[in-house]
């Protein structure tokens, strides 16, 4: 079984889109596959982490989830860096809805990304 998750903007299982900031996405979307590519499972979890008021970094709060891969439009450097050192596969989406992203990574469309965002608010 892979686990794939993706920040979003709202709780519509394979409906929600994509949240364009990583940090800040109201919900980590969190799809199940099967070995066969199939979708044995699908959640929301809220983003609980210190930009929402809560504790802890995104990063940690996805690293508890155990995800194979996490696909997003762009992170900061320091994140990137979390995951790729825990072996989480960091990937760019190219749509703009849950269905869309799930259906191009089982089809290998996804590129890695290899770079960190490095506007200010990123470290």
């Amino acid at each position: 079984m892979e686990r794939i998750v993706i920040p979003t903007n709202d709780d519509r299982g394979l409906d929600s889109s994509l949240c364009e900031h990583f940090g800040r996405a109201p919900y980590f979307t969190v799809v199940e596959l099967g070995e066969d590519g199939d979708i044995k499972g699908i959640s929301s979890i809220p983003n609980l982490s210190e930009h929402f008021g809560g504790s802890g970094r995104p990063p940690d709060a996805i690293l508890r989830l155990k995800p194979d891969a996490l696909i997003t439009i762009g992170m900061g450097p320091r994140a990137l860096e979390i995951f790729q050192r825990a072996g989480v596969a960091v990937l760019m989406a190219n749509s703009n809805l849950v269905r869309d992203i799930i259906q191009a990574y089982k089809e290998d469309r996804l590129q890695e990304l290899t770079e960190g965002c490095r506007q200010a608010r990123h470290r």
